[in-house]
C-alpha cells in the first residue's frame, strides 16, 4: 500500500511523542527557525524565548504534541492532516517548499514538514500550564477510561458512533481511520445513534476502542523500533476497513463500503457493521448535515 497523508491520531501521536523524548529530553533548544508564515499561532511568548531553555518533558494533549520546556514555557504542535516530524543531523537544512520549521539541538534537528499547499499545522508557544490546558478539547482519553467512564462521555449527547468518536471534545485522539477500524471490530453500524446502544453494545464499543488503539500502538512501535517515524498515515496495511474501499472484508469477505460527505470518508462492511444494508450517501444528507463533521477543522472541535 502507498502510504498517503492523514491525520495522525492517537497510535501515531504517541509514537512520535515517544521518539521525541528519547531524543530531545534534557537537551536545550539552540535555535528555531520558522519559515513558514502560518505556522506560529502565538506572538507572546516570542518564538526566541524558547531559545537556550532544556527541554523537560514530551507529552500528548489529544492530537497535539507538547514540548515542556525550562522555565514553564511550551511549545504545542498539532500536525493537523498533513504536517510531519523528521530527526536530522545536527545543522540540517529546512526543506524546500515542504518545510515549515527547524528546532536545533546538540544531538541534532527536529525538521516540521507539510505536504501540499494548504497550511494547516499549527504551533503555540505558550507559558504555564493552564495556556496549555486551554487549548486541550477535553475529551477522554480512551484507553485510560473505564467502562463507566466510557459510558458517560459517549451517550452524554446524542450523536452518530462515527461523530461521537472523532469528536475531540468526547474523545481524546481518535480520527477517521481508528474510529473506522474501532467500529468494524465492534460490528456496530457508524450511524447508530449513540443513546439508543444497549448495555452490551456499550460494552462491546469500549473494549474495541481499548484493544484497537493498543494493537495499533504496539505494532507501530515493533515497526519503528529505535528508529525516528517517517512513515506517518492513517492509511496502512493490515487495517480491517479503513482505505479499503471494495476490497475484501477480512472477516466475511464482502466489499468494504464507504460513505463520503464533504472531507470526511467513512468505511466500513455492511455485512458485518449494518445487517447487510448499505448507508447511501443520498438518502443520509438530512442526518450527516446535522450530525457529521463537514471539515477537519470541524471535527478538531
Amino acid at each position: 500500500m502507498r502510504y498517503r497523508a492523514a491525520m495522525p491520531e492517537l497510535p501515531d501521536v504517541a509514537l512520535y511523542v515517544e521518539h521525541l523524548a528519547a531524543r530531545l529530553e534534557g537537551a536545550t533548544l539552540e535555535r528555531a527557525r520558522v519559515v513558514s508564515p502560518n505556522l506560529l499561532r502565538t506572538a507572546e511568548p516570542p518564538l526566541a524565548a524558547a531559545e537556550g531553555r532544556a527541554v523537560r518533558g514530551v507529552r500528548r494533549v489529544g492530537k497535539r504534541i507538547v514540548v515542556a520546556l525550562d522555565g514553564d514555557l511550551f511549545l504545542v504542535f498539532h500536525l493537523m492532516i498533513a504536517g510531519r516530524f523528521h530527526w536530522r543531523e545536527a545543522g540540517a537544512k529546512i526543506p524546500a517548499r515542504v518545510g515549515l520549521a527547524a528546532f536545533e539541538f546538540v544531538r541534532g534537528t527536529l525538521v516540521l514538514t507539510e505536504a501540499g499547499t494548504r497550511r494547516r499545522a499549527s504551533l503555540h508557544v505558550v507559558a504555564g500550564e493552564g495556556a496549555v490546558q486551554a487549548l486541550d478539547p477535553g475529551g477522554l482519553e480512551p484507553l485510560d477510561a473505564p467502562l463507566e467512564a466510557f459510558r458517560a462521555a459517549l451517550t452524554r449527547e446524542n450523536h452518530t458512533l462515527k461523530r461521537a468518536l472523532t469528536d475531540p471534545r468526547i474523545f481524546s485522539g481518535i480520527g477517521n481511520a481508528y474510529s473506522d477500524e474501532i467500529l468494524h471490530r465492534a460490528r456496530l453500524s457508524p450511524l447508530q445513534l449513540t443513546r439508543k446502544l444497549g448495555s452490551d453494545e456499550i460494552a462491546q464499543l469500549w473494549r474495541a476502542t481499548r484493544v484497537t488503539l493498543s494493537l495499533w500502538l504496539d505494532r507501530l512501535r515493533l515497526e519503528a523500533g529505535e528508529s525516528f517515524p517517517e512513515k506517518v498515515t492513517a492509511f496502512r496495511e493490515g487495517m480491517a476497513v479503513h482505505g479499503r474501499y471494495k476490497q475484501p472484508c477480512p472477516e466475511c469477505g464482502s466489499p468494504v463500503q464507504r460513505i463520503v460527505y464533504a472531507e470526511s470518508e467513512t468505511n466500513y462492511c455492511a455485512r458485518c457493521q449494518t445487517g447487510g444494508r448499505l448507508l447511501a450517501d443520498r438518502s443520509l444528507s438530512r442526518l450527516l448535515h446535522d450530525d457529521w463533521p463537514r471539515t477537519l477543522e470541524e471535527m478538531e472541535g
